[in-house]
């Protein structure tokens, strides 16, 4: 059974009621002329309290419907906000993590507005967004058709033209008799108990709590931020990737504490008994490192591990919150890389989850559509397949959802930060390209790669010399301009994007199999490199490494996601690609002992390591550094006389290889490569002393001048 709703403002009062009721949220889909559309909604919305809404598209159209603005790139600004109303203007650009970001702000009986072409068209749309990541240079989007069709066959979302007088609602008399009320479960009110149990209770037991959009944990952490300071904490402090998103927290924290609240600001309470609860950046927690009994990290998946890692280890008591399915697309991939974390630095910590919507019900239209449009609860296959492997080319556009989720879900899993961005990246770009690996039709693997370089003369060296920058050429502009070589953006380079094995099937060669089909394609299409980019870790070195890939680069500044240093690495395929990879490695072995010092002296040793002993050699010993190596081995030479030599050593053959597997690595690497002071290591628990660490590194030269002339 349905119903007709006019569309008037008194029309869209009473939907929302119903919807109210039901604890839904629906999207409204204005398709047709743009200016027809946009004159129909603003005759609409000039109604509307201004508080109620926000508009997503022109600073104009805003101003002329009378809603605040927000601009597309600006979403985050608006997360822990709740809107009533929320219009997208289609026509001005579609961020799916936008999108994704700012559905999970309306509250139940809300009414996204979505100005668009008409649907037939959104394959061949020249959506004003594509610019920005390179996909403006492809004729047809198949991940827009895609969503076409998911919004033109569901039936929750309700379709007006500018000149309908109505739109027709799908019968929800059944969800509006359970009569929805948003507010706090049983779920919720659990988490808070442990939340503060944690907070009031012993040191180093950390707290994880994921939740899906909607599930109430920013309100949870507000209101048990609030108890701990009643309960006698003097000091909590908060901190996320901005403060806009604290907003939900400090409301609630606020509510709780009533007429016990002494001061209120946007990111500060302080109680009547002066007990405070404050917001910091992370930039500001860890550089100040101020005194606080409690550190709650919301949107913890939008910090890098590194930071978190220093946040857990520089407070008692820490509680973490993350989204798992949402558009940080952060959430699996935080908690896979974060646990590592925690089972090595605080074994005793624990995990609570969130499940129940609170802001609308189980069964809301918007989030079901969300999810699938974006593959937000995408999953890897499940564990136990066992049979021979197939290794193919593969479209993921032209999958089966089913297929197309799965694959995604094994991409989640394998990258610290997927976005909804990256399914759209991953569908639309022309020069992407894919490869599956199977068992029984099941996917069990996927390589996603994408064709760079293959530049004109004039501008490589343009982006060689930094004059231009392109959209899609990570790798090959990288090389060109900081590695120095305008041909590495000339010559065609098959990048890898990511590739993921599911845990069932690691450990039996698929992973290099899918690279080995890669390689295959680039021998035969004559493309002249094989490369990747990716966050410095030891691991994935030896990876790339076992197939057949040399490093050639690594940035001089962390990545934001992840708080690691991006490492670069190629196989030459066609001779002048393997010339090129030769130079790059023979060029960054030159520069790699000046950079060490300044840019990589706290760098995890192994890693280190592991880079510098994949160079090739970059000098000889002489007779004279021979000597100097043996008075100092002896005794009979200072340490800092003899450390240009001894980083000399380090440059030769094979010894950084040697120096891997000795006990003394992580003492070398501090001391003779990164720099450190004897103060320093002394205070880091490297050594005892000048003394000590000097008599370790004396033996350490000794077997290793032992070691060589054994070779």
């Amino acid at each position: 059974m349905t119903e007709q709703t006019q569309v008037s403002v008194s029309g869209l009062r009473q939907l929302q009621q119903a919807l109210a009721a039901a604890g839904h949220r629906r999207v409204i889909l204005v398709e047709g002329d743009r200016e027809a559309a946009r004159a129909r909604i603003f005759s609409l919305l000039r109604q509307w309290s201004p508080a109620e809404g926000a508009w997503v598209g022109s600073e104009d159209d805003a101003a002329r419907a009378g809603l605040p603005h927000l601009a597309m790139a600006q979403y985050r600004r608006a997360l822990g906000q709740e809107f009533s109303i929320l219009v997208w203007d289609g026509w001005a650009g579609h961020s799916p993590d936008a999108f994704a970001a700012l559905a999970g702000a309306l509250r139940a009986g809300g009414l996204l507005f979505w100005l668009t072409p008409e649907l037939d068209q959104w394959r061949y749309f020249p959506d004003p967004d594509y610019a920005r990541t390179g996909l403006d240079r492809a004729d047809e989007h198949p991940f827009a058709n895609r969503l076409a069709n998911m919004v033109g066959f569901d039936e929750a979302v309700l379709r007006l033209r500018p000149e309908d007088e109505g739109v027709t609602m799908p019968d929800c008399s059944e969800a509006r008799k359970a009569g929805f009320r948003p507010g706090p479960t049983g779920e919720q009110q659990a988490v808070i108990e442990e939340i503060v149990r944690q907070g009031l209770g012993r040191r180093r037991r950390p707290l994880v709590i994921t939740a899906d959009r909607g599930r109430g944990k920013s309100a949870a952490l507000g209101l048990a931020a609030a108890r701990l300071l009643l309960a006698g904490r003097e000091r909590v402090l908060v901190t996320a990737p901005s403060a806009d998103n604290t907003s939900t927290l400090f409301r609630h924290a606020a509510a709780a504490l009533g007429n016990l609240l002494s001061e209120e600001t946007a990111t500060g309470l302080t109680t009547t008994a002066g007990r405070e609860l404050c917001f910091l950046t992370p930039q500001d927690l860890l550089s100040q490192q101020p005194a606080a009994e409690v550190v709650m990290v919301d949107e913890a998946a939008g910090l890098s591990v590194q930071w978190l890692k220093a946040i857990l280890l520089g407070w008692p008591r820490v509680v973490f919150a993350s989204t798992v399915h949402g558009y940080e697309g952060t959430g699996r991939g935080f908690t896979i890389r974060f646990r590592q974390v925690l089972d090595e630095e605080t074994p005793q910590w624990r995990a609570v989850s969130l499940s129940r919507p609170i802001r609308w019900a189980v069964d809301d239209p918007l989030e079901r559509l969300v999810s699938r449009m974006y593959l937000l609860a995408a999953e890897a296959p499940e564990p136990g397949m066992a049979g021979d492997v197939c290794i193919e080319r593969w479209e993921p556009a032209e999958a089966e959802e089913s297929v197309l989720s799965e694959a995604f879900g094994l991409l989640v899993n394998a990258h610290y930060r997927t976005t909804p961005a990256d399914l759209r990246q991953w569908l639309d770009d022309p020069a992407a390209m894919t490869w599956r690996a199977s068992i029984g039709g099941r996917t069990v693997g996927v390589l996603w790669a994408v064709l760079e370089g293959g530049l004109p003369e004039g501008l490589a060296n343009d982006v060689a010399a930094g004059k231009r920058r392109l959209r899609g050429q990570l790798l090959a502009q990288s090389l060109a301009n900081h590695g120095g070589f305008p041909e590495a953006a000339r010559l065609r380079t098959l990048r890898v994007v990511r590739v993921a094995v599911t845990e069932s099937a690691r450990r039996q060669g698929i992973g290099q199999r899918l690279v080995q089909a890669a390689t295959a394609a680039c021998q035969e299409a004559r493309i002249d490199l094989l490369g990747t980019s990716f966050g410095g870790e030891s691991g994935l070195l030896a990876f790339w490494a076992r197939c057949g890939l040399t490093v050639v680069r690594m940035g001089l500044r962390q990545e934001v996601s992840t708080g690691e240093f991006p490492l670069q690495m190629l196989q030459g395929i066609t001779n002048p690609g393997q010339a090129l990879e030769e130079r790059l490695r023979q060029r960054f072995a030159s520069h790699w002992p000046l950079l060490i010092s300044r840019h990589w002296d706290e760098l995890d040793h192994d890693l280190l390591l592991a880079v510098g002993s994949s160079l090739p050699a970059a000098v000889t010993l002489g007779s004279d550094d021979q000597r100097d190596l043996a008075n100092f081995a002896h005794g009979f030479r200072g340490y800092e006389l003899t450390l240009p030599v001894l980083l000399t050593l380090s440059a030769c053959e094979g010894v950084l290889s040697m120096i891997r597997k000795h006990p003394e690595a992580r003492l070398w690497c501090r001391a003779v490569l990164q720099g450190w002071s004897w103060d320093r290591l002394r205070n880091a628990g490297e050594c005892r002393g000048q003394r000590d660490g000097e008599q370790r590194l004396r033996a350490l030269v000794s077997e290793l001048l032992q070691r060589r002339v054994e070779l």
